[in-house]
């Protein structure tokens, strides 16, 4: 018979802590112990420890008081907010058109960040990790200088990672079978590896691991949606109730390698006809006849294919509507199969979105069953520059919530 599974005080107290700053992550703006231990469910007396507890660590810093008294506490409401310029992430990635880094500061700022673009198809990994290794080293002294906590690194690649640190293959990179944990950027920062879809769209959803705008944000953080990452080739991922789901495996989401034409054009897969043979960015290049396939990789034939549509280029338009087409017809069955209604749009069909998103919307609706009763979203991504870098330092920032116990020794010994 299998043990049961039981939780100390210790584990307990870690529990609470995390819940506290999801809360107020999530919340977008400084809540009082009182807001707090309603909003949570907690006692007041366990709602007194863990903020002190995190006030002492340098993680909440108390604001000025309001003037509404506060009756569950017995004195005028402090609120508390996090402390600015403390605690980092680190998001490193790779990427078909570049490589670079981008830490994040628990408030949401972008601290620094450095990107090389450079066309990376059949480039060797160990040279490239070499070059990011070599990138990264002064911006973590830059945060040692400057008093962060660095907390984590996440790396987003464009292919499919098991596990960790194991990178299946990356296609549109010519890689196959690496142990991410040989090149020493990856074993000093610990840094968990990712599907660059996958933070991408964590990137999407506020309070994840950083202050939630409520001003700015299109979603709640609870929200579901579908993330469509269009690059050279096309990723996605499927966001429910606020949290990635991943797939037991790891590569849910990959409908870029979802069959449209089963006499089309040969893929990078080794099947021939798949969404990204269409509406990929390097098909498109191709298609509109920019350039050939050595260089359609590049992001400036993008901008490129992009201009000569505005101006009418009509063998740019027969690409692109031609992918749009291809690009209905899969979502409107994922929306079928995993019945969420709300798509976010990124990398290239999020800059062409602007006249094209309502087509596309109105497109997906007339294909997907329930249509009288389901009325699908097409938005834009929240952040449409180097996304997949700002999920990655998420999730590196996302290791702190989840773990503070790790970062807060020093608070938990004066609280007990």
């Amino acid at each position: 018979m299998a043990r049961m599974k039981t939780i100390n005080q210790d584990n307990l107290r870690e529990h609470n802590l995390s819940i506290v700053m999801q809360t107020l992550l999530g919340h977008g703006s400084p809540l009082s112990r009182a807001q707090l231990a309603q909003k949570t469910g907690l006692t007041k007396a366990a709602m007194s420890l863990l903020t002190d507890m995190l006030i002492q660590a340098q993680v909440l810093q108390q604001m000025a008081p309001t003037s509404e008294p506060n009756s569950g506490f017995g004195r005028p409401a402090t609120p508390l907010a996090f402390v600015p310029h403390r605690w980092a992430g680190i998001g490193l990635q790779i990427n078909t058109d570049g490589y670079g880094y981008l830490i994040l500061d628990i408030s949401g700022t972008i601290v620094r960040s450095e990107w090389i673009s450079k066309a990376m198809i059949d480039t060797d990994p160990a040279t490239i990790f070499a070059e990011l290794d070599r990138m990264v080293r002064p911006a973590e002294a830059f945060l040692k200088d400057e008093g962060y906590q660095l907390c984590g690194a996440g790396l987003a690649l464009p292919g499919l990672v098991e596990g960790e640190n194991k990178l299946l293959f990356a296609r549109n990179l010519g890689w196959t079978d690496l142990d991410l944990s040989q090149f020493a950027v990856v074993r000093r920062l610990h840094a968990h590896a990712y599907n660059e879809a996958n933070v991408a769209a964590i990137a999407q959803i506020p309070g994840f691991a950083t202050v939630h705008d409520p001003d700015s944000d299109q979603l709640g953080p609870s929200d579901s949606f579908i993330f469509i990452s269009t690059d050279v080739g096309i990723g996605g991922a499927l966001v429910r109730d606020g949290h990635l789901e991943a797939g037991q495996h790891g590569f849910a989401g990959e409908i870029g390698h979802m069959q449209v034409d089963p006499h089309g054009a040969h893929c990078t897969c080794g099947r021939t006809g798949c969404l990204e043979t269409l509406a990929g960015r390097r098909a498109l290049v191709e298609a509109a006849g920019i350039t050939t396939h050595e260089h359609s990789a590049e992001r400036t034939f993008a901008l490129d294919l992009i201009s000569r549509w505005q101006q009418g280029d009509s063998q740019a338009a027969a690409a692109i509507y031609a992918g749009l087409n291809a690009l209905t017809s899969v979502l409107a069955s994922v929306v079928n199969v995993v019945d969420i209604d709300t798509i976010v749009l990124g990398g290239l069909w999020s800059e062409l979105s602007g006249s094209l998103a309502p087509r596309l919307q109105a497109g997906i609706q007339d294909q997907i069953i329930g249509s009288a009763s389901v009325k699908v979203r097409v938005l834009t991504s929240a952040v449409p520059e180097h996304s997949a870098l700002v999920g990655a330092a998420q999730v590196g920032l996302r290791q702190f919530i989840d773990h503070p116990r790790q970062f807060l020794p020093q608070a938990e010994r004066k609280a007990e």
